[in-house]
């Protein structure tokens, strides 16, 4: 029963859609849309507010890729919220491999830096009472069926992290598409991590899915945008089977990774092995690294040299 919700990113796509589905339960009393862009943020309060029928939307101005700008936006929560969905991030394109102040890339801040700030913060202050669940990926197990290749990092060391969160690990030729994997696997394993150091919390990993309607083509190349707009998601991914599903099913792995017991704290969940749609299961059972507590640890210290 959580009664009042955080979500990052949640102006557009799978934060907005969450947002709806979660202020339709009838025990939600208050989602709070942490937003980047005010204007963005109010226009997206203000349709949230007409679909649903409810006024129990509040907003949270703060940058995710800026640690003091978190911080800022934590000393504006007054009251303890139940559960945060970390949804911010994305692919983001050209910028990509830009270093921020913090030492990160612009990729690895976007979709690391302020959620874990944003949760460490909560937590310090004694403003989260329940659940802290963090958005990944499907590309981070891998998806054999399209070619897509399993994570794999030479010792998951706490040094080999720290070079995938400055872009260093990826030399001259740095792919957005394949760092983001990594990315998102370093994010994974912060999580696991936490959910040991903090046994009386749920901390839950879960992807959204091969997921229309979202804002994530938007920073391809032209051609790979046009290709998965027009091409792959309304004919081939459906050919396929079990590869995509709409906005509405992607959000609600959200809304159920927070709300039902059935998933466990400690636990990344996803599709099944091969799939990017359908129902999820844990991703250790067939992906073993992200059982071991070292790799988790290093993940964790690795993110730490970034923050002050």
């Amino acid at each position: 029963m959580n009664e009042s919700i955080l979500i990052t990113g949640a102006n557009i796509g799978l934060g907005k859609e969450t947002a709806r589905q979660l202020a339709l339960k009838k025990e939600t009393k208050k989602v709070i849309l942490f937003c980047r862009n005010r204007a963005r943020a109010e226009a997206a309060k203000k349709d949230l507010e007409e679909k649903t029928g409810k006024r129990i939307f509040e907003i949270i101005i703060g940058d995710v890729t800026d640690a003091n700008s978190v911080r800022k936006a934590v000393e504006e929560i007054n009251e303890p919220i139940d559960a945060i969905i970390l949804n911010a991030g994305g692919v983001i394109g050209k910028t990509a491999a830009k270093l921020t102040p913090s030492g990160m890339n612009q990729l690895s801040a976007t979709n690391i830096l302020g959620n874990v700030i944003l949760a460490e913060e909560l937590i310090k202050r004694e403003k989260l009472r329940k659940t802290v669940l963090s958005v990944s990926a499907e590309a981070v197990p891998g998806v054999k069926m399209l070619g897509v290749k399993p994570v794999s990092m030479r010792s998951s060391s706490v040094d080999e992290f720290a070079a995938v969160l400055d872009g260093s690990y990826f030399g001259n030729k740095f792919d957005a598409l394949q760092a983001y994997a990594y990315v998102k696997y370093a994010e994974t394993m912060w999580t696991l991590s936490m959910a040991r150091k903090y046994p009386k919390l749920k901390f839950v990993v879960v992807s959204p899915g091969n997921t229309k309607g979202t804002r994530a083509p938007d920073s391809l190349p032209p051609a790979m945008r046009f290709m998965l707009n027009y091409v792959m998601m309304p004919i081939v991914f459906p050919l396929m089977g079990g590869m995509v599903h709409e906005l509405e099913v992607g959000a609600k792995r959200f809304v159920d990774g927070i709300s039902e017991e059935r998933y466990k704290s400690g636990v990344f969940y996803a599709s099944k092995k091969g799939k990017l749609s359908g129902d999820m299961v844990d991703q250790s059972t067939f992906f073993t690294d992200l059982k071991n507590p070292s790799f988790q640890d290093n993940a964790n210290e690795a993110i730490h040299r970034f923050i002050n």
